[in-house]
Parts: structure tokens; sequence; C-alpha cells
């Protein structure tokens, strides 16, 4: 047993207060993302907004800067108190969510979208850090799978809300223009969601900050200046990080190719579809990574060579995030599949989504996180094995929830999808915790996430969206088009199949030598 187990600190109070807090910010941050869903048949009819651009207010616009401002957020992280950085974090999108209630056009709404993906930047990477110093490595997946349940527990109660808040204003209401400030329903559903997250904000400054290092043995000292680190990270996303590294104009080459191959690229993606703000966005944030990974390799070889130069590492960074673009995708796109398709009222797809999202995911990510832990045991793979099962379950759950003609039977497959799909997260996180130092473990979060909503988020909800605007220009009706789309998506997890085949190749040998290969690339330990 690692000595530092019987610290009062690992597993003790603190720690289940901490645990519980930390839980409740993130169905906090679910609330915010998710409640656009439910809401967006009432945003396309007030502000004419297409299947496409709902998937890029839902995906991309907040995804991108939620994943780019990730990483100086998560170096801040990984050198400053991680509670206070989350507070922060949870005032901002809080306050965001309540400006999306005053949102008049599709502009400001996505202005406003990108202050809450800024706001939620700060939210997990710390997490994930604090917590993994909080509990002892053998309980770290259950722990992250908890946590994680937030995402869904959050999502669940976004969607009810949302539908429950819609519905009552509207009744209440049913000339907007009588309302307060003529406000109407989908706008008092933001403001109604936003408003607690202030208070929550309060309580979380309250958690107690643990050791770092402590759950592991391996106890790091506080960086005597972390935001001048997060300063260096946030210049590491410009090509002026490289200024005064060595081989400046052959860097200097490279990035601006980079530049060159992305600005083509989305070019060509923005004159074939016509959504210019949408391969804008993707591209700049596209380069702003691209800069940070060539800046990370000059600033802490250590750090790029645990993360990059891990085949493991790398086989899951490129994996798993295609789970999420399916679940991304189902989730921004299920209450107007169930709309336009079963003919149900928004009350009742918003209580029965939010129930399955919330129970079934709570339930499916424990799980996961409880089965995960015991395989581990005995499997230096058994968590990837594991995802691998979870993966093959999620294509024909969600076709069956799309195709059954029944609504009973419908929302029995999407119960199902509901439960299992969740199942991965948990998984997923602690074997990128499990492959980096502690000291690292933020940053490397912070990748993570990132990966997950630049391929996951970005893209998910807007390439649904776009087949199932390509679809209804086709003559396509729109119920069946988006019934189409969310089919058609499922594909991509063939990617996740390979890549973790791969990905259990190397897992075991990298995991157990973690140490001895950071000191392998300059790292003091």
């Amino acid at each position: 047993m690692n000595k530092n187990e019987s610290h009062p600190d690992i597993g003790g109070r603190s720690a289940k207060f901490a645990l519980a807090i930390l839980v409740v910010v993130y169905v906090f941050n679910f609330i915010d993302r998710q409640i656009l869903s439910i809401l967006a048949e009432e945003i396309q009819a007030d502000l004419g907004i297409s299947d496409s651009g709902i998937g890029f207010l839902y995906g991309t616009a907040f995804a991108v800067f939620y994943s780019v401002v990730g990483i100086p957020l998560g170096r801040l992280a990984d050198v400053w108190t991680r509670k206070n950085l989350i507070s922060i974090g949870l005032a901002t999108w809080s306050f965001f969510t309540i400006l999306s209630g005053t949102a008049k056009s599709f502009f400001f709404l996505a202005f406003c979208r990108i202050g809450v993906g800024i706001g939620e930047s700060s939210a997990s990477p710390s997490a994930y850090s604090l917590l993994s110093d909080y509990f002892s490595p053998k309980v770290r997946t259950t722990v992250l799978a908890i946590y994680s349940s937030g995402v869904y527990i959050g999502s669940g109660i976004g969607l009810f809300l949302g539908g429950a808040i819609v519905e009552y204003w509207n009744t209440l209401f049913p000339d907007p223009s009588m309302a307060p400030f003529g406000i109407r329903g989908w706008q008092a559903a933001f403001i109604a969601v936003g408003l607690p997250g202030l208070l929550l904000a309060l309580v979380t400054w309250r958690i107690k900050e643990p050791k770092r290092g402590l759950s592991d043995g391996i106890e790091t000292t506080q960086h005597p200046h972390p935001f001048k680190e997060m300063l260096k990270e946030m210049i590491g996303l410009t090509p002026f990080s490289l200024m005064g590294q060595e081989k400046l104009a052959k860097n200097l080459v490279v990035n601006f190719s980079i530049a060159l191959l992305i600005f083509i690229l989305c070019f060509f993606l923005s004159s074939r579809t016509g959504d210019i703000e949408q391969w804008v966005a993707f591209g700049i944030g596209c380069y702003f990574i691209a800069c940070w990974i060539q800046s990370l390799r000059l600033r802490d070889p250590a750090i790029f060579s645990v993360i990059f130069r891990s085949k493991a590492h790398l086989f899951c960074l490129l994996g798993l995030p295609f789970i999420p673009f399916v679940q991304y995708a189902h989730g921004a796109f299920q209450p107007i599949f169930y709309l336009r398709n079963h003919g149900v009222e928004i009350l009742e797809v918003g209580t029965v989504l939010g129930l399955f999202t919330a129970v079934g995911g709570l339930l499916g990510i424990v799980t996961g996180g409880l089965l995960g832990d015991k395989l581990r045991e005995n499997y230096p793979n058994g968590r990837l094995y594991l995802i691998m099962g979870i993966t093959l379950m999620i294509a024909p759950t969600s076709l069956l929830y799309l195709y059954v003609e029944n609504l009973y039977f419908s929302y029995f497959w999407n119960f199902a999808f509901s439960f299992i799909a969740p199942m991965w997260l948990g998984l997923g996180v602690s074997t990128i915790a499990d492959l980096v130092l502690p000291r690292m473990r933020a940053i490397a979060g912070a990748f993570f996430i990132l990966m997950l909503s630049m391929l996951g988020m970005a893209l998910g909800p807007y390439l649904t969206g776009e087949v199932s605007d390509i679809l209804i220009a086709q003559g396509v009706d729109d119920g069946e088009s988006i019934r189409t789309a969310l089919a058609l998506c499922t594909c991509v997890l063939v990617i996740t199949i390979g890549c973790l085949l791969n990905a259990c190749r190397y897992l075991p040998e990298e995991e157990k030598n973690k140490i001895e290969i950071a000191r392998s690339y300059g790292e003091p330990i």
C-alpha cells in the first residue's frame, strides 16, 4: 500500500465533501450546456435557424473556445488553487447562460455560447486533478465515474427544466408581447437555470485544496508563479511562443505551413457548405491547438513526450472522441427527432428524455466505473476491453430507438442507449490519468477534453445537422432527415474500435514505466 493512502485526507470527510460539491457543479455545467437542445425548436422558430445552425450553437461555438481556453486553464489548474479556478469558472458560465436569455439574434446567442464554453473549460481539468489527489488509485475509476455522472444528471435536469419552463411560460403568456420585457419561453429557461450557479460558486470556494500528488506518494510543491505559467500557455497558442527558441526559422516555416493547410481546408469546406462561421471557428481552434503542441514540445519536453510519444495515449486520444461524436449528435437532436417524428409535446419530451438521460446516464457511468476497477485488477487492458464492448452496443441501441415505429418501444431503446453510451467516460478519464504523472494530470485532462470537444462536440452535432439540411433540400421530410442523419453518424465508431485495439498493444508497458519514460525526457523526479 502506498504510505500516503493512510493520510486522513485520502478518502476522508474532506474528500467526500469535495466529491459531492464537484458533482453538483458538473450537474450545473451540463444543465447550462444541454438545455439548448430542448429549446432548439422554439429558438429555430423565433430566430430562423437551420438544423446545421443549431448544431453550430450546440457544438462548435461552445466546443472550440471550451477546448482552446481549456489548455491555459488546465495549466493553471496544475500550478494554482484548483477549487478557486472551478468557482470562478462556474460564476462565468452561469452569467453567460443568463445572458443567453436576452438574445435576439443568432450571432448574439453564438457569442453567449462562446462565453459559456470559456467558463466551463475551467471545471473538469481542475476537478480531475483535485479528485485524483483526494482518492486512492484503487478507487480512482469509480470516483471519476461518480463525478462524471454529473454529465447525465445535469443533461437530464436540463431537458426536463427546459421543457417545463417553456410549457409554463407559454401557457402563462400565450402572447409574448404581454410577457415581462417581451421575454419568450426559451429565454426565460436560460435565465432560470443560470441564476442558481452564481450562488453555488460561493459554496465551491469552501472546498479544501488537497496536497498535489498526495494519493500517489509523489507530492509536488506549489509553483511560485502560477499566472506566469498560464500566460506562457496562452502565448503557446500563438506563433509568438517560438520567439527565442532554437531553429526559429524552421519552426516558423512549420507553423505557417500548418496555418496554410488549415486555411485551405476550411475555405474549401465553407465554400461547399456555406457555413462560414462553422469552419472559421473550427479552423481557428485547430490552428491554436497546432501552435500549442509545437510550443509545448519546445518548452516542456517531458509533458510533450508523455502525452504525444506514448502510443497508448495517442491511440486513446484519437479513438475515444468518436464516442462523444455520436453522443453529442444524439444529445443535440433527440428532442427534435421526437417532436418531428412522434408529434409529442415539448413537456413530455423534456420529461421523458430528461429522466432517461439522468437515470440511465447515472446508472451507466457508475456501472462502467465499478466494472472498470474490477477488470483493471486482473487485466492491464481491462478498461479498454470494456470500452470496446460498450462501443459495439451503442450503434444497435441507437438504431432501434430511431426506427421502431411504436413510441413506447422507441422510449425503451432510448433508455437502453442512455444507459450504455455513458459507461465509457469514467474508464477513458482514468486511463488517461494513469498514463501521466500527477503534475501533468490537469493539462493532460485538458487536452483529452480538447480532443473530445473538437472531434466530438464541434463536429458531431454540426455534421449531423448539415446532413439533415442536405436531405431536406433534396425533398426529404424534416423528420426523416434527422432520423437518417442520426443513424449515419454511428458509422464513426469503427474508428474507435480500431484505435483501442492498437492502444491495448502498448498500454500495459507504458503505464508501468511512466516515471522512467518521463525521466528519460528530462523530468526531474
